[in-house]
């Protein structure tokens, strides 16, 4: 999920977790022999009885299949995430979709009839269609934060098209090192360091458990759940993709609930309070994206979202407008029925300013801020965890230096033991290893690491003018930020690339200043330098997390490396390709001064606003704001700290109602307020639901949401290829009724 939205797979893994324990229930009632090894508890040990299946599971069904799942997926986080800042993994697509379609084909005439369709389908070849839909519908949140602010800063080229050879390089690069990197940590956070680190990776556990019961469960059991899913998920995509589409011709109608402006057009253009309110944003839009990811997060992350967007804009905006501290930009003529309706979301050059900024701008600093205090202050305390990956990394060294000098027949004195370390026959929570349990050898993926390091250096350096010390930092940072989201997501399920990225670009920033450069020369740097870091750390994160559901379901982890690169390799030539395609139909996107836009754009405005701080001479953020957004985090610090150390003993069933910050940042730098609305429509229908019908809630509850989210994605990437083709809504066609001043 994106970059800030990373925030809310805490709460999402917990749902997940939920749902599945209905869906086992289910299960087990079929399930004619239930064996003790289905329902143990312990979680650092690879599923046992599982179905037998050929050696070789990558086969040509399960790559192609997921592959489209994550193109799919791909699509639709470019659409999602240009609109709101979030991103969606494809696991859990890729885990239904597999099963539902392969599962029967196997067995069909069509399977009979071509070889490479037919055969017995079980759940190591499901891990690799939901392998192949990770790997290729990933790199995509980087396309919708730090190569769009390039391009509004006018840092490359005024067409995008243009770039996309380079585009292609850099992603290429990032996501080939985050591959290459991820397949060591693997052996590392997985194998051996999961029990005592306590990784459980809640994410990849339910995606795993979700796989291990759909095909654990006698035949008939089995196929009927999953093909109650395939049907929930079939018509959720299908409603979603079609309102998207439809609504474009009737938008004030279909999809935007201007309340507000309809009660000021009820009172004959006079109720000025209606106008007011609206002015802020706040109106009803039926986004299945957000609907689907209440349905997912839950009541907490969904309420405090929503009471984030009511203190930034619904008390703090419209008291800095009272008090003179921010202003806004007339929409309306003077003397005109809309001469009241006034923008307060601009972040053009004039709104962006010390003097007379506007309530975003002012309130844009508070939320990057809090979102990277919390994230800091989260990792911080988890330090004893970080003490011990230290002390074990360098217990490995000497060990295999030691083991190194033995053979060359010289001697080593270097011993660094610590009492934590695990005991060599602990070590691997699979014993002996079979031949396909083994790891991924050395050769495998080193000389590989080295050449794309090397490579790295070298596009950054012909096509951006970077330094090789710049390029092997921003490897670094890369590598660096990878092994602090992976032990945060293995123990939380929260991945705080949020943290990552702004710290990367913040030493980066550091760095550039030192060489007193130019300030457009500096933020190109430090935008370029901070997207490789963390397409990197991105990619590295998500594959450990598909390395862990390959590591329950025994998959071998070779297998999945080959899928893993198959995936990565799409993921580098469509997600810049998606990210032109918008830009071409919506060229807003790139354009700060643009006071009207579809998307809203708020992780580039953060990777924007932080690229400017780190290398404008002249710090443009209002004095008012600064001491504010310091304020705010300082409180965010505390609330994180109490949540880590009072919640314990009779206070721990308190915590759910204990508010999540990083939501409360994100609402402040997201001025619509309709996205936290609806994740709060989502979160209390999906609680009513399962209040009513627990059962029918564990089985459908995710395959909703996931269809939903990739149903409007997916019919946003339409929409883009209406509007390139002119025959997009309302304008040419359809049309404004019902919208402020007849536009939405």
């Amino acid at each position: 999920m994106i970059d800030e939205a990373h925030g809310w797979e805490m709460e999402e893994a917990n749902h997940r977790k939920q749902t599945q324990e209905h869906v086992e229930e289910l299960a087990q009632e079929h399930t004619l022999e239930h064996t003790p090894e289905l329902s143990s508890d312990d979680p650092f040990v690879p599923f046992n009885h599982l179905p037998v299946e050929r050696h070789h599971v990558v086969t040509m069904r399960a790559v192609l299949l997921g592959l489209i799942c994550g193109a799919l997926i791909n699509a639709s986080n470019i659409y999602i995430g240009l609109k709101t800042g979030a991103t969606f993994e494809a696991s859990l697509f890729g885990a239904i979709i597999g099963f539902s379609i392969l599962k029967p084909l196997g067995r069909s005439r069509l399977g009979a009839m071509f070889p490479t369709l037919g055969g017995e389908f079980g759940p190591r070849e499901n891990n690799i269609v939901q392998t192949a839909a990770t790997a290729a519908g990933s790199m995509s949140s980087v396309f919708v934060s730090g190569i769009p602010a390039l391009y509004r800063l006018g840092l490359l080229s005024a067409n995008p098209k243009a770039d996309y050879p380079r585009l292609i390089t850099i992603t290429l690069v990032g996501g080939y090192f985050g591959l290459l990197t991820a397949t060591p940590l693997r052996e590392f956070f997985i194998i051996h360091a999961a029990r005592d680190l306590k990784l459980i990776f809640p994410t990849a556990s339910a995606i795993a458990t979700t796989i291990r019961t759909m095909h654990k469960a006698t035949a008939g059991t089995g196929e009927r759940i999953a093909i109650l899913q395939m049907k929930a998920l079939g018509i959720a995509f299908s409603c979603a993709l079609l309102l998207r589409v439809v609504s474009q011709y009737a938008i004030g109608i279909l999809w935007d609930w201007h309340i507000f402006t309809w009660i000021f057009i009820w009172s004959g253009y006079h109720n000025q309070t209606a106008i007011h309110i609206e002015n802020w944003g706040w109106m009803v839009e039926w986004t299945p994206v957000f609907i689907g990811a209440g349905m997912l997060v839950g009541l907490n992350t969904a309420i405090s979202f929503f009471g984030g967007s009511v203190l930034a804009w619904g008390i703090i905006g419209p008291l800095l407008v009272r008090c003179n501290a921010a202003v806004g930009i007339s929409l309306g003529e003077p003397g005109s029925k809309w001469e009241n309706y006034i923008s307060f979301r601009s972040l053009g050059k004039n709104a962006s300013s010390k003097d007379a900024p506007s309530p975003r701008f002012w309130l844009l600093w508070p939320g990057v801020l809090l979102m990277i205090v919390v994230s800091f202050v989260e990792l911080g305390l988890q330090y004893k965890i970080f003490i011990y990956i230290l002390k074990e990394v360098c217990r490995r060294l000497s060990t295999n230096l030691k083991a190194f000098c033995k053979a060359i027949g010289c001697s080593s004195k270097l011993d660094f033991q610590h009492k934590n370390a695990l005991p060599n026959n602990k070590s691997s929570p699979l014993g002996n290893r079979t031949a396909d349990q083994e790891p991924v050898k050395w050769w495998m993926w080193l000389p590989a690491l080295v050449l794309i390091i090397i490579l790295a250096c070298v596009v950054m350096g012909l096509q951006f003018g970077m330094q090789i010390g710049m390029s092997l930092l921003s490897v670094f940072l890369a590598f660096l930020f990878s092994i602090l989201a992976i032990q945060c997501t293995g123990t939380t399920g929260l991945t705080p690339l949020t943290a990552a990225s702004k710290a990367s670009q913040i030493v980066l920033g550091g760095v550039t200043k030192g060489e007193h450069w130019q300030p457009q020369h500096a933020q190109r740097l430090n935008l370029l330098a901070g997207s490789l870091a963390s397409i990197g750390a991105n990619q590295a994160s998500d594959l450990v997390v598909d390395f862990r559901v390959g590591f329950l379901l025994r998959t071998p982890p070779v297998q999945q490396l080959a899928t893993q690169a198959i995936g990565t390799i799409v993921a580098v030539f469509l997600a810049p390709a998606l990210f032109i395609l918008f830009a071409h139909a919506y060229p807003c996107i790139l354009d700060s001064n643009a006071q009207a836009c579809p998307f809203s754009t708020p992780s580039v405005s953060a990777w924007q606003a932080i690229a400017i701080a780190m290398t404008d001479p002249e710090f443009p953020v209002p004095t008012s704001s600064e001491i504010f957004a310091i304020a705010l985090s300082f409180f965010g610090a505390i609330m994180v700290c109490v949540r880590h150390f009072v919640y314990r003993g009779k206070w721990e069933r308190y915590s759910a109602y204990h508010p999540n910050m990083m939501c409360i940042g994100l609402a402040f730098v997201l001025p619509q307020t309709v996205y936290s609305l609806a994740m709060v429509m989502g979160a209390v229908s999906s609680y009513v639901w399962a209040r009513r019908s627990l059962r029918s809630f564990g089985i459908a509850n995710s395959a909703v949401a996931a269809g939903f989210i990739a149903g409007e994605g997916i019919g946003g990437v339409i929409n883009a290829i209406f509007q390139i083709a002119g025959i997009a809504g309302p304008t040419p066609y359809g049309t404004n009724v019902a919208c402020p001043m007849e536009s939405c």
